[in-house]
């Protein structure tokens, strides 16, 4: 028995944050490409820049820089604090979820 769950976060909506941007995110963060971070992921580039694009539009943020001299993407501090928050969230919510299944698991065996 397994508990699923998604978590993304919204405004107005609109999805802001979620898994696939934190992915998109931490590839960008490795590749220092977003080409290349899409294609690490599986996913086309247009997919990866609208997502990306639409996440700082509705946050009014920006999430990554080019440097000046490498001439590649990395992380703004904005990003890598919202990765940070969001993977935690996800952490805390997976350790709840793991007890609540033991849980569920008691009482399901218990009315056999």
């Amino acid at each position: 028995m397994e508990i699923k769950y998604k978590i993304w976060i919204e405004e107005n909506g609109k999805v802001i944050f979620g898994k696939g941007r934190d992915e998109i995110l931490k590839s960008i963060e490795e590749q220092h490409s977003l080409n290349a971070a899409a294609k690490e992921l599986g996913m086309s580039y247009r997919a990866a820049w609208g997502r990306l694009k639409a996440s700082e539009e509705r946050m009014d943020k920006k999430l990554v820089s080019t440097s000046e001299k490498e001439k590649a993407l990395q992380l703004t501090d904005q990003a890598r604090a919202i990765i940070e928050r969001f993977e935690k969230l996800e952490k805390d919510v997976e350790n709840i979820l793991r007890e609540a299944e033991q849980e569920f698991k008691k009482i399901f065996q218990s009315g056999q």
